[in-house]
């Protein structure tokens, strides 16, 4: 977005759509919070409240779902996001946040943690003893990683990379490890899989993740590659596989989310930074250069301008 690179971008662009903090101030008619809770604000701001998806808890697909930031809100003005010191938001559209869960390790939850935290929940691959694949060990993969064990899942990482093996099974408790240019270990686990969650958004090949899934295996793409992807349909049909996608959650299942975390202790593997450090972190981001995700203390470095 800042590079506008998806071409929607509206400048002047102020980002950031995983964002905490407390409440400081409630207008007359909020009912859910008051001054001083512990609250979050995900990606998006505001929706219609009357179509079929908002009406089935489903805002992130509403038509006319308005986004934190970058967006026309609806009296016209553009949408700013979390990289400012205080925000103005409807509170349909603000979670809570547990006391046992620390801010800044949350705040990625709200966007990253309800990724993948719904398709686990939509295409069935939240029940013990699944077999459930993650692709890529950023910071979507790794909290994949995270909500699909604490489901209770049998979870294999899948990577390029052999160096990020030990991170996948010692410290995020992963039970396999595949890598996928290792065309040795993909013939060993052709068919071992119900179902794959690609959050990788680089351009890669689906074939080789096809077959590693099982009959009536799912393949859930939740990264954006800068090109389409090519795709086959014969390893489709011959085992009833099915390829879809998701993107973030609703209101109630992102609080649903939320609590999930508090209770199994999911938290993200972050970096604090001070705000004057954003450019760097950028440049670092590109280079694969975080485990896993930078947050910005906003609260402690952001200065007003003099």
């Amino acid at each position: 977005m800042v590079k506008n690179e998806w071409g929607n971008s509206i400048y002047p662009l102020v980002p950031g759509h995983e964002i905490v903090g407390e409440v400081t101030e409630i207008g007359c008619k909020v009912q859910k919070f008051k001054a001083g809770d512990r609250v979050g604000v995900g990606c998006m701001v505001g929706s219609c409240h009357s179509c079929d998806n908002c009406i089935n808890n489903l805002e992130n697909y509403c038509p006319k779902m308005i986004f934190t930031y970058g967006t026309k809100y609806y009296d016209g003005a553009v949408t700013h996001g979390g990289y400012s010191n205080t925000m103005v938001v409807d509170e349909h559209f603000v979670v809570s946040i547990p006391e046992n869960l620390p801010l800044d390790a949350t705040a990625p939850l709200l966007c990253a943690g309800i990724t993948v935290y719904s398709p686990l929940r939509f295409y069935g691959l939240d029940k013990p003893g699944l077999r459930v694949g993650v692709v890529g060990l950023g910071g979507l993969g790794h909290l994949a990683v995270k909500f699909a064990k604490a489901m209770g899942t049998n979870v294999t990482v899948i990577s390029t990379s052999p160096r990020k093996q030990k991170e996948a099974l010692e410290n995020l408790g992963a039970d396999s490890f595949l890598v996928s240019r290792d065309q040795d270990q993909l013939q060993a686990g052709i068919g071992t899989l119900d179902g794959i969650i690609d959050t990788v958004s680089t351009q890669h090949p689906l074939l080789p993740l096809l077959g590693l899934l099982k009959s009536h295996g799912k393949l859930v793409i939740l990264g954006i590659p800068g090109k389409p992807f090519e795709l086959q349909v014969f390893p489709l049909i011959q085992g009833r596989k099915l390829i879809g996608g998701s993107m973030i959650g609703g209101m109630k299942e992102t609080q649903e989310m939320i609590d999930f975390a508090a209770e199994h202790n999911i938290k993200t593997d972050i970096e604090v930074i001070a705000m004057d450090y954003v450019n760097t972190a950028i440049d670092r981001l590109l280079k694969g250069d975080v485990k896993y995700r930078f947050v910005i203390d906003i609260g402690n470095t952001l200065r007003p301008s003099s």
